[in-house]
């Protein structure tokens, strides 16, 4: 690719052995349909369990410590692991990733819906906390892969990106749905079919891709990161109770 001027600015022209980027077609669009679940599903957790919470507080009786901790659990470790899972991906391949954690974001939910103490809720939260950060970077990055156009990948992403805003406003009124027609544990269970969704279409419509140079994981300072922040919330979370 060379470069001609026009008036101040570079205009990039392709040469004689250049190309146009391939634009995507009907199967990359329906698998932005599909790399858009996992994100919307994991902005649904953020939010869908607060209508659940007199239901969960009067079956399994937590503490207001360990109520705080099933509320917030989920959002620190998802937070604290993203980029962590994203070079995972780079090194792995990120559609394995994302078919891996899918699994466990099924597993951890089902988990979930069926605790039978505040402990296990506690765990459940933190591992589908866990799972969901493998996801979100891995649908972004098979996204980057699956649309080579710059255009077509712009509104892919602006698409994906609505799909977080889009889940945060519809889990308090799935949430409230639900809970008038089931008990506090269907609010995870909704995660299964979607879960499942994901496992069959992905390798149907979505190409595997990696970095054939990743960059070295740090793993000390994920230890360190999680090890500064966790007891930083429990003293707050002591302190309010």
């Amino acid at each position: 690719m060379s470069f001609g001027k026009a008036g101040r600015g570079l205009i990039p022209t392709l040469g004689p052995r250049g190309a146009a980027p391939a634009l995507a077609g009907p199967r990359e669009w329906a698998a932005l349909a599909v790399l858009v679940l996992p994100v919307v599903l994991i902005s649904v957790d953020m939010t869908v369990l607060g209508f659940a919470v007199p239901q969960l507080s009067e079956e399994l009786r937590p503490s207001a410590g360990q109520l705080l901790w099933i509320i917030d659990i989920y959002g620190f470790i998802l937070a604290g692991l993203l980029i962590t899972m994203g070079s995972l991906g780079d090194r792995v391949g990120r559609r394995r990733l994302l078919m891996v954690g899918s699994a466990a974001f099924g597993g951890a939910s089902l988990l979930a819906a069926f605790a039978p103490t505040p402990e296990v809720l506690v765990v459940a939260r933190a591992l589908l906390g866990v799972a969901g950060a493998s996801l979100m970077p891995s649908t972004l990055s098979l996204l980057r892969n699956t649309f080579l156009d710059a255009r077509q990948r712009l509104l892919a992403i602006a698409i994906w990106a609505s799909g977080f805003s889009a889940g945060a406003a519809l889990g308090p009124i799935l949430g409230g749905w639900l809970l008038e027609h089931f008990s506090w544990g269907s609010v995870f269970l909704i995660n299964l079919p979607v879960m499942a969704l994901i496992l069959v279409f992905v390798p149907l419509l979505v190409r595997e891709s990696r970095d054939p140079r990743p960059g070295r994981m740090d793993l000390p300072s994920v230890v360190l990161s999680m090890a500064t922040m966790l007891p930083a919330v429990y003293g707050i979370k002591k302190l309010a109770t």
